[in-house]
């Protein structure tokens, strides 16, 4: 395979989430092409299971669906230096006021190879416990939590009732494995 190489970079755009990165490219043949990048910190999402084999839901406005979503909980890796599993356990308690005990990878994911470098990281949490209830802001202050059976929440995935991505790929896992 001929991987083209890039002959310049710049970027075009810099805002708090992402940035966008323009680039052009050639196979060597002297023929150039541009390719966008929206440039982002890797994410992380957390099936929470308990012991009734029941997922811990969030429903909260997503703004680029300009709607409230259901998904399993998630969120950035932007804190410099943590790791992956780390950053799964802070955001399932400061998303759902739950820690968990053990925690142990799923999967990690390419979010659209085509367009972005940013990647997730899907994780399985069990032995679940409350912590004290976290100060939510913006959109996150309207967080609702629920609980439903893994069956159920198969059942609405297979049915297209829940499209997020990553809650997609983390209850067919969990699914899969039998747990």
């Amino acid at each position: 395979m001929n991987i083209p190489k890039v002959i310049n970079s710049e970027e075009v755009y810099k805002g708090k989430i992402i940035s966008i990165r323009k680039d052009t490219l050639t196979r060597g043949d002297g023929k150039h092409f541009i390719r966008e990048t929206a440039v982002s910190s890797d994410a992380v999402a957390v099936v929470a299971m308990d012991e009734q084999r029941r997922i811990l839901m969030i429903r909260q406005y997503r703004h680029p669906m300009g709607c409230p979503v259901w998904e399993i909980p998630a969120g950035k890796m932007d804190i410099c230096g943590e790791k992956p599993e780390e950053t799964a356990i802070r955001e399932l308690q400061e998303e759902t006021d739950t820690t968990a005990e053990d925690i142990k990878l799923l999967t990690i994911f390419y979010n659209s190879a085509g367009w972005t470098n940013e990647k997730t990281y899907v994780y399985l949490a069990r032995n679940l416990k409350e912590v004290p209830e976290f100060k939510r802001e913006n959109e996150e202050a309207d967080i609702e939590k629920k609980w439903i059976s893994l069956d159920d929440a198969y059942e609405l995935v297979r049915t297209g009732k829940l499209a997020d991505a990553k809650t997609v790929i983390g209850i067919l896992l969990t699914f899969a494995a039998n747990l």
